[in-house]
């Protein structure tokens, strides 16, 4: 029987691509983005027989635990849980907006815990152990320019995953974070636009 893995953020980037690395190795898709078109296009590009589109905003935990529902009700099973879903607010302290700032914490660190929480509901529900896999950041590691709100949020990640990996190792549920560099995804060319404007530099 295939193994299930859910993936949040994964209509495109980083999140994609970690869902066709996933394929490849013989998992079933639940491929959730808040995004449907984008969403649908993901699978079709890997295969409507194992993959399943699924809409959701992570910042809300209903639509999360829908969402991680009905991927389990069309594969019967789920293994694997990566919360990759983030958006990456670029602004220099003077201009951070109350709104920018809960958005950010809202989908970055809220929908790592609803995403973690669900998974922990279904893990314990079908009787077997799983894996959670979280997106940190290098800038979750380091303080980088214009990055305050983006860099903690993916400090809290680290500490979250770092907690429940204590948290949940009885259960046999194993946590761990990835943390990747640049990398050439949308998000990636947003925030270097953002970074050289703050600087003073155009595009390049």
């Amino acid at each position: 029987m295939s193994k299930v893995a859910i993936v949040t953020g994964a209509g495109q980037g980083i999140g994609f691509a970690i869902a066709k690395r996933l394929h490849a190795d013989g998992f079933k898709i639940g491929i959730l983005d808040y995004n449907e078109e984008t969403a649908q296009a993901a699978v079709d590009k890997l295969s409507p027989e194992d993959a399943v589109a699924v809409v959701a905003d992570v910042s809300k935990r209903d639509q999360v635990f829908d969402a991680f529902q009905k991927v389990v009700d069309t594969f019967g099973d789920l293994n694997v849980v990566v919360n990759n879903a983030g958006v990456a607010p670029t602004t220099p302290l003077d201009t951070i907006t109350e709104e920018q700032f809960e958005k950010a914490f809202a989908i970055n660190v809220g929908g790592t815990i609803w995403g973690s929480q669900a998974a922990q509901k279904h893990f314990r529900e079908l009787g077997h152990g799983g894996k959670i896999i979280n997106a940190t950041s290098q800038a979750g590691c380091e303080g980088n320019p214009n990055l305050t709100v983006y860099g903690g949020t993916k400090f809290a990640v680290r500490g979250i995953t770092q907690t429940l990996a204590k948290d949940l190792a009885s259960e046999g549920i194993t946590v761990n974070a990835y943390a990747p560099g640049i990398v050439k995804t949308p998000m990636m060319f947003a925030i270097a636009h953002e970074v050289g404007k703050n600087a003073g530099k155009d595009d390049e």
